[in-house]
């Protein structure tokens, strides 16, 4: 490695030396390449796009990173524990107490394993300058793995501070009259297979006449992920309303096909909420 004895390590020679003897760890150090490169890429695209992004998908890129990391650092457990476990073994007898110590690692909650590992890989022992005294030159690839985990916590961690929080209760004064509250109606129907194209249509002209109503606030119907089932929402200034709305010859026409198409009973529940909620939420 010293060819020309000059006290220096001859980085060209030391890679040519290393190459010869990779084995099986040539996948390895080249998959962590990729796994660098794959995870500043989504972190990048995390930065760019969370803050625009809804509130379920928010959720989402927090549930992706926090089970990224907590699989990068079952990886990185397992490595360590090798990794120990074979240092102890070059170093004799000296190193008794460090193995009590690696043997008696404690495996705690996600959250308290990532506050670990964030404490590790922050402190001092992951210098290339300590550890090259200790075990030798790190290679590049494992500090550049470690680094990325580091970085995935705090991005966590930044995103875990911006999640939505339960607010304190604020009271509101009780109003009265019949304009105080509004009604919410939601309704649930399983359809016949055979029923979904002569249903839909019937649903959409019902959508369309009570979306025209004008004490209809707003109506939608939700289709769910097995196809056959929807969910129908109406917001009504009134329960009065709503009730006369039920009388119609158009509503008593899509309650007959429900009859005629469903495969079981619909669901109908109503509630009522203040009416200064909605007229916050609109404004």
């Amino acid at each position: 490695i010293d060819g020309h004895s000059t006290n220096n390590l001859e980085t060209e020679r030391l890679c040519d030396y290393f190459s010869e003897h990779l084995g099986v760890y040539r996948p390895v150090l080249a998959a962590l390449e990729s796994l660098n490169c794959a995870v500043l890429t989504a972190m990048d695209s995390t930065k760019l796009e969370y803050e625009r992004a809804s509130k379920m998908d928010q959720f989402v890129t927090r549930f992706l990173l926090r089970e990224t990391v907590s699989q990068l650092q079952a990886l990185q457990s397992s490595l360590e524990g090798a990794s120990d476990t074979l240092e102890a073994q070059a170093r004799g007898p000296r190193s008794d107490e460090h193995s009590v110590e690696v043997q008696s690692r404690s495996h705690g909650s996600r959250r308290a394993g990532r506050r670990a590992l964030r404490s590790v890989g922050r402190s001092p022992t992951w210098s290339p300058s300590s550890s090259s005294s200790d075990t030798g030159q790190s290679s590049e690839a494992e500090m550049q793995w470690r680094l990325q985990v580091n970085r995935l916590q705090e991005l966590i961690d930044q995103l875990e501070c911006k999640a939505p929080r339960l607010e304190p209760l604020h009271e509101e004064e009780p109003t009265q009259g019949p304009e105080s509250h509004i009604l919410v109606a939601q309704r649930q129907v399983q359809v016949a297979e055979e029923a979904l194209q002569d249903f839909h249509r019937a649903l959409c002209c019902y959508v369309d006449f009570t979306g025209a109503q004008s004490h209809c606030l707003h109506v939608s119907a939700q289709k769910m992920l097995d196809n056959a089932s929807f969910t129908l929402y109406e917001f009504w200034q009134d329960e009065a309303s709503w009730r006369r709305h039920q009388h119609s010859a158009c509503s008593k026409a899509f309650q007959r096909i429900l009859i005629d198409h469903l495969r079981a009973p619909d669901t109908l529940t109503t509630v009522f909420f203040p009416a200064s909620w909605w007229i916050m939420n609109n404004n």
